[in-house]
């Protein structure tokens, strides 16, 4: 029988994730942030205080299969309409998320039934069941005397010169979703990242029941790590370092295992290192684009899924 596993994110690192771990299990369930204020999301979010569904429709996508259905309707939900009028700027995903939310009421039967139309290999859920706003506080080194400010807003955090030192959410303790609460408890193999670290990793750490039940899973926890810092969010950090701000703010979490692609690790020992401080084993495999841009290939991602689950499905290395 396949593992059982829960991918938690946002944005292209959770897809990422997912376009990779679906190869590797017919039992995979997406729990994605929703703190997304800008561009399509941003306009709905705003419009029909609904929650934002641009991160959601993305991680729907990736599980899309690689048959003629599956690529057309992720072409299809992923599709942009322009022409400088009322839909400029909005996913056809998106639009249709929201609707299935206020024909049936309910934020996951709606995705659920998205998830049956694109044919998804997994279950797509909310991190939260209401709309969340993330405040960092962010330092200037480059300013005299180092400089700190407070921004609000994904997008505004994201944007912002300087560097993030802290963020949390508003409403301080938001409402779990109970599914995605269950599926953690239930879980074989928990997988957090890669993603923005501050804006989609983190944030999972910061909702209360979410954060407990992550701690008490009899789940194998993996940490999969960024190819690159994320300019603005973690600028200058090194690959240790993203471990140190997870432990920071989550020191009761146990890990198992550290992911990283070997070309993006400049001091393996130290990261050996710090992962075992952590409880963790390190894994290092060439998860990265051929081209060595920071991006991951999803079969070389899903081959180091596929050895870290033991699960024997990929063969070898790609």
């Amino acid at each position: 029988m396949s593992p059982r596993v829960v991918a938690l994110g946002g944005g292209h690192g959770l897809a990422a994730s997912l376009a990779a771990l679906r190869r590797v299990t017919d039992h995979l369930t997406a729990v994605v942030t929703v703190a997304d204020d800008g561009g399509s999301s941003g306009r709905l979010r705003a419009e029909f205080g609904c929650l934002p569904p641009g991160d959601l429709r993305m991680a729907l996508s990736a599980l899309c299969g690689d048959d003629d259905w599956g690529r057309l309707w992720s072409d299809v939900s992923q599709h942009r309409f322009a022409g400088g009028g009322g839909l400029d700027g909005h996913a056809v995903g998106n639009l249709l998320i929201v609707a299935l939310w206020e024909l049936l009421g309910d934020p996951v039967a709606g995705l659920d039934q998205v998830g049956r139309l694109l044919g998804a290999h997994g279950r797509v859920l909310p991190m939260a069941l209401t709309p969340i706003t993330i405040a960092a506080e962010i330092t200037d080194d480059r300013a005299d005397g180092r400089a700190t400010r407070y921004v609000r807003g994904q997008v505004a955090v994201a944007r912002s010169p300087g560097r993030v030192v802290a963020v949390h959410l508003e409403p301080e303790a938001p409402p779990a979703c109970p599914e995605a609460v269950a599926a953690v408890d239930a879980a074989d193999w928990v997988v957090l990242g890669p993603g923005s670290w501050f804006t989609s990793v983190l944030p999972h750490l910061l909702v209360p029941e979410l954060r407990a039940a992550l701690v008490r899973t009899s789940a194998q926890r993996v940490v999969a790590l960024n190819l690159a810092p994320q300019q603005g969010e973690t600028t200058g950090f090194s690959p240790e370092a993203h471990l140190d701000v997870l432990a920071a703010y989550a020191p009761d979490l146990p890990l198992d295992v550290v992911l990283a692609d070997e070309r993006a690790v400049t001091d393996p020992s130290r990261l050996r290192h710090v992962a075992e401080t952590l409880g963790a084993r390190l894994v290092l495999a060439p998860v990265g684009a051929a081209d060595g841009s920071p991006r991951h290939d999803p079969h070389r991602l899903a081959a180091a899924y596929d050895r870290i689950l033991g699960h024997g499905r990929i063969p070898a290395w790609r």
